[in-house]
């Protein structure tokens, strides 16, 4: 007697491992979200490719809140933060995908076209860079309105103030007692704004 083993092409498409990869370091947290949680709808895990979505938003928020905070002294090469980011993405993906998509592929499934990955990457990051830069651009015009800086000492500590609100020699008197309680110091660079209540 004869067996027959029949087995099923899947219909759906997926990115491979190494594309989302590839698009993670492009396009950010927000398209390595995507590119897995449209995986995860390939592999009929919808609640998966919901949670995918929710984390996804959590680390983009996270690294690029992060990413404004670090004070601007400490120098941190370019690369490394996107870097950190898709070693993680890739490991998730090796983890909790990695089967599927072996599975996927050896019943002759397709995979998404590269053209697609490169331009999911791309819309990721352009969804990411436009509020940063909308952010950042608002942020300088209104801190600039009116402003003047004062450096002191060695270490230019710096004194913003409104020149229509406060006068100089009021700002100078404030350093100067700024220097005489030490907190202008000759360790870490101050940074202060000035502005009368």
């Amino acid at each position: 007697m004869e067996q027959t083993i029949d087995i099923q092409t899947p219909t759906g498409k997926i990115y491979k491992d190494r594309a989302i990869w590839v698009g993670t370091f492009l396009g950010g947290p927000l398209a390595a979200g995507y590119l897995i949680a449209e995986n995860f709808k390939a592999f009929n895990e919808f609640n998966k490719a919901k949670k995918t979505w929710i984390y996804a938003i959590i680390v983009t928020v996270v690294v690029f809140g992060g990413v404004f905070l670090i004070p601007d002294n400490v120098k941190i090469p370019n690369q490394i933060i996107p870097l950190i980011y898709t070693a993680i993405a890739y490991y998730l993906v090796q983890h909790f995908q990695g089967q599927n998509i072996s599975a996927h592929l050896d019943s002759g499934g397709k995979l998404f076209s590269w053209w697609r990955t490169i331009a999911v990457s791309l819309i990721g990051l352009a969804i990411t860079i436009i509020p940063i830069l909308g952010f950042a651009l608002l942020s300088n015009e209104t801190s600039n309105i009116g402003a003047d800086t004062k450096t002191y000492g060695i270490m230019k500590h710096e004194i913003a103030f409104d020149k229509n609100n406060i006068s100089e020699r009021e700002v100078n008197k404030i350093a100067d007692g700024f220097i005489k309680t030490t907190f202008f110091d000759e360790a870490v660079t101050k940074f202060v704004y000035d502005k009368k209540g």
